[in-house]
């Protein structure tokens, strides 16, 4: 396996876009990423693409194929995988695969969602079965998905008693840092007076706790060492990626499921913590070297839950890291200066490719409005539905 560097990297706006379609805002941030590779599209060499479950890829989730076809048709092999939320770290990981096999030079990896209004609903049409688990779960308890992180932000509240204002503070934090980032749907600074005053969701979690959905596309470019050596332009190393699925035993309230078989020796949200487990041991580096981390924070309790999942510090501390400032951007662990999923509102398919390319921009001390100082190693986490999970680790 030989070493494989990002390249260049490109995201459409966040928000909602009703007059683009999904083609539109993959060929938009595909360009983005070219251009800040200084490379064409005759340049790729292949093309990997997240695909979705709502609309866009002729009906079939045929992303790459779809977006080649409008651009750039040149032969190019096209791969387009699932993975629902982490289906842009599973296109990122094959387009990883494809450059450090040796088999091609520069290989991209996009995403792009035109999600539906409201809560994610069930897949349309699907069949009233009741074997299905996601079925179950809406007709046996009418669960949308801030049930599931309901649960679990209770549970922390009872094993280390988090506050509300705490678990309100994490969502003040997200706007703080995106508040100087264009790309940013959300950018208006809130209160945690504002937070707590938002309409109740899934208690303890209100609205302003949740991430709402978005538009957006995103688009990262993997090249190889010799390619990197030819342009004669720095290189930021993908030193770790790594995916996985969650092992039997998780103690994690995993949607869709309504129930499960917990043991002790299995770690919670395994698809994530496995996959950040790797993607450490790759880099050779651990949690005391990462200067920033960008994760899916679909709630606040996730802000305060993950690091500690992954090592970062002890269970419980995490209120305290977030309380004294320590996660700031200017802080000892810069957690999502991007302003997170809170901030952006989720694009399933972009997200992860959004996170990469944002420790990308961060790495080359070109995240305007929220850069992390003197930022050297940058980690990413993503979780999707079905048990998938994802980690990336960029370092200069």
């Amino acid at each position: 396996m030989r070493p494989v560097y990002a390249l260049g990297a490109g995201a459409h706006p966040w928000g909602k876009w009703p007059d683009k379609p999904q083609v539109q805002l993959a060929s938009e941030a595909m360009d983005e990423a070219l251009a800040d590779a200084g490379l064409r599209w005759s340049d790729v060499q292949g093309l990997a693409a997240a695909s979705s479950r709502f609309e866009g890829g002729m009906g079939w989730g045929l992303h790459a194929n779809e977006l080649v076809q409008t651009v750039a048709e040149q032969g190019i092999p096209c791969i387009n995988v699932g993975g629902a939320c982490a289906a842009g770290a599973i296109a990122l990981q094959t387009a990883y695969a494809l450059v450090s096999s040796g088999q091609y030079d520069v290989v991209a990896a996009v995403g792009a969602e035109r999600m539906p209004k409201g809560f994610i609903p069930r897949p349309p049409g699907s069949a009233d079965d009741r074997t299905d688990d996601d079925y179950l779960r809406w007709v046996t308890m009418g669960a949308t998905n801030p049930a599931y992180w309901a649960i679990e932000a209770r549970r922390r509240q009872h094993d280390h008693g988090t506050s509300d204002q705490t678990l309100a503070r994490a969502s003040t934090l997200m706007r703080r840092n995106a508040s100087g980032n264009r790309r940013a749907r959300y950018r208006d600074p809130i209160s945690e007076d504002d937070v707590l005053a938002s309409p109740m969701v899934a208690d303890p979690l209100h609205l302003l706790q949740i991430c709402p959905v978005s538009d957006g596309a995103s688009a990262v470019i993997l090249g190889s060492e010799d390619f990197v050596a030819r342009s004669g332009k720095p290189g930021v190393r993908v030193a770790g990626c790594a995916i996985g699925s969650g092992q039997f035993g998780d103690p994690a309230r995993r949607i869709p499921t309504i129930a499960s078989t917990v043991r002790d020796d299995v770690s919670h949200t395994s698809e994530v913590t496995g996959a950040v487990s790797r993607a450490f041991e790759m880099a050779g580096v651990g949690p005391e070297d990462i200067d920033l981390l960008e994760m899916a924070d679909n709630t606040a309790w996730h802000l305060l839950a993950w690091p500690e999942l992954f090592g970062f510090y002890e269970p419980g501390k995490g209120d305290w890291m977030l309380e004294q400032g320590k996660l700031s951007i200017d802080g000892d662990l810069a957690l999502n200066p991007s302003g997170g999923f809170l901030s952006f509102g989720e694009a399933t398919t972009a997200q992860a490719l959004l996170q990469v390319s944002e420790v990308l921009w961060q790495l080359r001390g070109q995240a305007e409005g929220h850069q992390v100082p003197d930022a050297k190693v940058g980690m990413t986490a993503v979780l999707g539905l079905g048990a998938n999970g994802g980690s990336v680790i960029l370092t200069r």
